[in-house]
């Protein structure tokens, strides 16, 4: 009873550092504000660069009483998916770090390495921006006919467990085998249906 105890305590314990590890990774990939004259970039759900956008509109010294209200931005589809629908935010702060304005993008149907104009529509600009970021909010893959479900997933990011300081990569679906005690268990970490 107290080996079966153990054992449960310790899958526990393996599966809340996995929790803790994989969160920890996902805030570490946050979209970075850069120069008005800088790409920038925006992330997926996995920390990979999604899409790059560049501003093509130069005069956007806005106040409180004369808000710039539209802006052209050049997004590109930088990563190794073709998305049938994209859309996101493009944020400007002024030279304080204060966010003064933000407006929306989206397009539909963009291919690898493609690129789109469009306005920001939404965006009023109530200062002299210094830095910008873009920020992707929806990123909807297309999937070729008679692709199941799964094989549209995207894989997991690498996992590891870290037991006593000892760190072990794991695999999902493949066992994993650990002394505990006088006795070796076997553990196997599945994605859930």
């Amino acid at each position: 009873m107290r080996i079966k105890t153990s054992v449960i305590a310790a899958a526990s314990l393996s599966l809340n550092v996995i929790c803790a590890f994989a969160q920890q990774t996902a805030q570490s990939t946050v979209e970075q504000r850069v120069p008005l004259t800088e790409s920038a970039v925006a992330f997926d759900s996995k920390g990979a660069a999604t899409l790059e956008g560049s501003l093509r509109t130069t005069a956007l010294n806005g106040a409180p009483d004369t808000p710039v209200t539209n802006i052209r931005v050049v997004i590109k589809n930088v990563s190794p998916v073709f998305y049938s629908y994209v859309s996101g935010l493009v944020t400007v702060y002024d030279g304080s770090g204060i966010r003064c304005g933000e407006g929306s993008f989206k397009a539909d149907a963009l291919a690898v390495n493609e690129s789109f104009e469009t306005d920001t529509p939404g965006i009023r600009i109530r200062c002299a921006p210094a830095s910008w970021r873009i920020v992707a909010t929806n990123l909807l893959p297309r999937i070729s006919p008679g692709a199941s479900t799964n094989e549209a997933a995207a894989t997991p990011a690498n996992l590891i467990i870290s037991v006593d300081g000892e760190q072990h990569p794991i695999q999902l679906g493949k066992p994993m085998v650990l002394n505990l005690g006088e006795r070796q268990r076997t553990i196997i970490v599945r994605q859930s249906p």
